[in-house]
This record gives C-alpha cells, sequence and structure tokens, in this order.
C-alpha cells in the first residue's frame, strides 16, 4: 500500500486516541472535587452531607468514606454505618467509629459501634423523633477523621408571648395521685323520703284547684279548695262549745262570788267548777278536730266560710302528678297531689356483678350529665344485695345536692367511682397528649422550642396520665389547647429524615 492511501487512515486513528485520553481524564475527579465533596460533609451548620449509595448520609474526607442510616424495619430504630475507600466498600472492622448524639434537653448519648455482616452496628436504639445534633468520629490506620450534622423532626419554634395568644399553657410534669376510676351508668330519680301525697282528710267538692303537675310550689301555698259539710259540722261544733265555755265561765264567776260572801252553797260553785271544765274540754276538743285538720279554729267566722277548706302544701317542691279535678266529689284519704322536695336527688348506678366487690358504701362519686355538661359529687350510701333477675345488675345509691336546680329526674348519667388512688413518679395532663404520625406524645418546652417526645403510658384518671417511658419529672410541656402545636408542626413539614 502507498504513502498517499495510508495517510488518511493514521490521521483517523490519531484523532481516536486523542479523544479517547481526554475522555479518561474528564472521568477521574480532580483533587478540586474531592475537596469540595470534603466540604460538604462538614461539620454542623454547614451543607449537608450528601447522600449515600444506600441512602444514608455520605461523609468524605481524603478519600475515606462513611455512609449513615437508620435501620427500623422490625426492629428498633439504629445506626448502621458502611465504610469506603475511594469510593470501594470497605470491611466493617476497617475503621472503629463513635457518634455523640446530642438532643434538646437531654444529656450527650455516646454510641460505639461493632462490626456486623458488611456494616458497623451501633450498641443503642436511636429514640423518635429522630431530631438531633451528630458529631461522629472514625479512627483509620491512626488518623482520625471527624464530621458534624444535624436534622430536625417534629420541632416548632415559638415565643412564649405567641404560646399565651394560641391559649397553650407550660406545666412540669412531676409526681401525681392516679386516681383509678370505675364508670358505671346511672340515672337520676327523686328521694322517695322527701315526697308527700297530698290527702285533703275531709270529704267534699272541689271548688278550685290552683297548680298543675311541673309547678313548684312553697310549703303553705293553696293547692285546692273544697267546700265540705263535715268541715261546717265541726266548725259548728266549735262555735257551739266557745258559747257553752262562755256561759260556763259567767255562772262560775257567779257562784264563786256567791260563795266567797257566804251566799250561796259550797256545792253551788262546785257544781259550776264541774261545768265550767267540761266546757273548756269540749271546747278544746272541738278546736283540736279543727287544728288536725288543718284548719285554725276562729270564733267569728262568717258562714259561707263554714264550709270552705284549703288544702296546702305540706312541703316546699315540685308537683310531681295530680288527681284532682274541678267539681270532683272527694274522700278523706285519696290522694290528690304529690309533692316532692327536689332539695336532694338520689342517682341509681348500675352496678354489675364484676365490679360488686370494688363499689362500697361511704366511696366518692362523680357524677356527670351524658346530655350536657352538669357535674356533682356524692357518696354511695346503699348497695342492694341482691341481684336483678332480668338485668343481673345492682343497684348503688348517690344522694346528690340539688338546691341550685341542676338535676332533673330521668336524666341519664356516667357515675365514676375512685376505686384506687397510688402515687406515680411522673405524670402529664391528660389534655397535654396528642397523637402524632403513629406515636402517642407531649410537646416538650426546650428554650425556645417544642418537640415531640413519644411516651409510653400507663395508667390514668382522665385529669392527669402516668408516663413510663419518654420524659422525666421536672421537663416542661405544652398543655391546654396542645392540638394548635400540632397543627402548626404538621404545617412547617418538619421531615422524618432517615
Amino acid at each position: 500500500m502507498n504513502k498517499t492511501r495510508l495517510m488518511p487512515i493514521l490521521i483517523v486513528i490519531a484523532i481516536g486516541v486523542v479523544l479517547a485520553g481526554l475522555i479518561l481524564l474528564l472521568d477521574k475527579p480532580s483533587a478540586d472535587t474531592a475537596e469540595m465533596a470534603a466540604g460538604n460533609t462538614g461539620i454542623a451548620g454547614e451543607n449537608q452531607p450528601d447522600t449515600g449509595p444506600r441512602g444514608g448520609k455520605l461523609f468524605v474526607d481524603n478519600g475515606f468514606g462513611l455512609e449513615l442510616t437508620i435501620f427500623e424495619k422490625g426492629v428498633p430504630p439504629q445506626f448502621r454505618i458502611y465504610l469506603y475507600e475511594n469510593g470501594k466498600p470497605l470491611p466493617p472492622a476497617a475503621a472503629k467509629v463513635s457518634i455523640a448524639l446530642t438532643r434538646l434537653g437531654a444529656p450527650v448519648q455516646l454510641i460505639k459501634f461493632v462490626p456486623e455482616a458488611d456494616y458497623l452496628l451501633g450498641d443503642q436504639v436511636v429514640e423518635e423523633p429522630h431530631s438531633f445534633d451528630l458529631a461522629i468520629a472514625a479512627e483509620r490506620n491512626g488518623q482520625t477523621f471527624r464530621w458534624g450534622s444535624s436534622q430536625v423532626e417534629a420541632r416548632l419554634e415559638m415565643t412564649d408571648e405567641m404560646l399565651k395568644t394560641m391559649g397553650v399553657e407550660i406545666q412540669t410534669a412531676g409526681p401525681a395521685v392516679i386516681r383509678s376510676m370505675l364508670t358505671s351508668p346511672g340515672e337520676i330519680v327523686f328521694n322517695p323520703d322527701r315526697i308527700v301525697q297530698v290527702v285533703p282528710r275531709l270529704p267534699g267538692i272541689v271548688a278550685t284547684v290552683n297548680f298543675e303537675p311541673g309547678q313548684m310550689v312553697k310549703k303553705g301555698d293553696v293547692l285546692a279548695v273544697i267546700e265540705s259539710q263535715l268541715l261546717a259540722d265541726l266548725h259548728s261544733q266549735y262555735l257551739a262549745a266557745q258559747r257553752r265555755l262562755s256561759l260556763a265561765r259567767t255562772v262560775y264567776e257567779r257562784e264563786k262570788q256567791l260563795w266567797e260572801e257566804k251566799i250561796s252553797a259550797k256545792q253551788d260553785f262546785q257544781a259550776a267548777e264541774l261545768v265550767l271544765n267540761e266546757a273548756k274540754i269540749a271546747s278544746d276538743l272541738a278546736a283540736e278536730k279543727l287544728r288536725a285538720l288543718g284548719v285554725r279554729p276562729e270564733p267569728g267566722l262568717k258562714a259561707k266560710d263554714l264550709t270552705r277548706y284549703e288544702v296546702r302544701a305540706p312541703i316546699s317542691g315540685l308537683i310531681i302528678a295530680r288527681t284532682v279535678a274541678l267539681g270532683a266529689v272527694l274522700k278523706d284519704d285519696i290522694t290528690i297531689f304529690t309533692v316532692a322536695d327536689m332539695s336532694t336527688v338520689w342517682t341509681a348506678v348500675t352496678v354489675y356483678p364484676k365490679d360488686l366487690s370494688i363499689v362500697r358504701v361511704g366511696q366518692k362519686a362523680l357524677v356527670k350529665a351524658t346530655a350536657f355538661d352538669v357535674e356533682g359529687e356524692g357518696v354511695v350510701t346503699y348497695i342492694t344485695t341482691l341481684i336483678g333477675g332480668q338485668t343481673r345488675t345492682a343497684t348503688a345509691r348517690v344522694i346528690l345536692d340539688n338546691k341550685d336546680g341542676r338535676w332533673h329526674p330521668g336524666m341519664f348519667v356516667n357515675i365514676e367511682l375512685v376505686s384506687d388512688e397510688i402515687e406515680v413518679p411522673v405524670a402529664v395532663s391528660a389534655q397535654a397528649i396528642q397523637t402524632f404520625r403513629d406515636w402517642t406524645v407531649v410537646f416538650g418546652r426546650y428554650g425556645g422550642y417544642l418537640e415531640a417526645r413519644p411516651l409510653e403510658l400507663g395508667r390514668s384518671d382522665g385529669k392527669m396520665v402516668e408516663v413510663l417511658k419518654g420524659f422525666a419529672a421536672g421537663e416542661r410541656y405544652a398543655s391546654g389547647n396542645s392540638f394548635a402545636i400540632k397543627a402548626d408542626i404538621d404545617k412547617a413539614g418538619a421531615s422524618h429524615d432517615h
């Protein structure tokens, strides 16, 4: 082959070699690029680390790399670290690593790592929320590498003035008495000891009816007026007895004067005295018959008032029944009104057989209406000894003060009985408990920040809740309108960054 035909082929080959060399040079990382990568891994407060091959945070310095992940699939969250050199994986024993983890309001947590499969495994659980500052120290071939990082989760910055405006109250966790409560249904009923049946006491015809069922009456109010012939007879007997008494007194005074003046015999004086005493007895008897009916004896009554009998309320209370009508003919023993004293009422509490050993006489009880916001306190005064044949339940009685008229018979209520009292070392207000993601939390107050603290809870009495894990005595937290804190954190979009 001549030189003229070889020259183009040699030129194409030379160009290909040059292009291949340029591609290799561009593909190789430069020193500046390595330094930038190291800078991106830098100290907390600088740019955050890059993402490693396994989705964790990648820290690189002088070719040595460390990828930090949090693994929590099927196990409690733990740190896992993967080692690299010049981008290639290293065995987990190639370096010693430790992490100092710092949270708001908590001491520093020192985490050490041990080799496990192809990674280093942290020796402690990384509690939620994953909001903390990290100081990472790694030692390889006599050289120490240090990095810093931070991440924020479920945290909100807010001033005291803003919290006050939102209605959020800051409280302090500490010891509390938790009262174990037994809740049972019940019903408000009349106090049967304070229900009075009103009878007319004598027969007659109803002339006036003044009150209806459901009305309140005071003691002495005239409930109805009856015209009674028997009353007229009693008034007549009383008036006749009064006249005979007056005549007997006059005769007695005259005979006494005559006997003292030695004009008449002593027997005449004694006979007059006997008649006077008999007249007094007859008058007193006639008066007592009227008083027994609630009628005041009055000598000067007009003829039209002799038959008028007023049926008066024996107590102050509520008229719960009326069986009388205008013009009705009554017997003396028929109940015409039923009046209930409403100053106290009973609560009939349903007690199931399994709870009979808990409920006892003298036990404090909190009664709450189911229909609206009314509650009161009382004590158990009685428990039935027999269990009802149909309901298979017993009944306990709680007496409630009702001078203000809040309780109405027929109201359904829930009764909370204190079954046990125990003091716990750490408790928080029940109002502070919120559900955040899949956690049960309170929002701890740390300086100007609020941050979710997942809790393991114990006993509760509806007001205070025992904290078994996740919060310590003396820590402050948001109570009251703490739901607003949750809403603001959700709006802020605090990440769940692993």
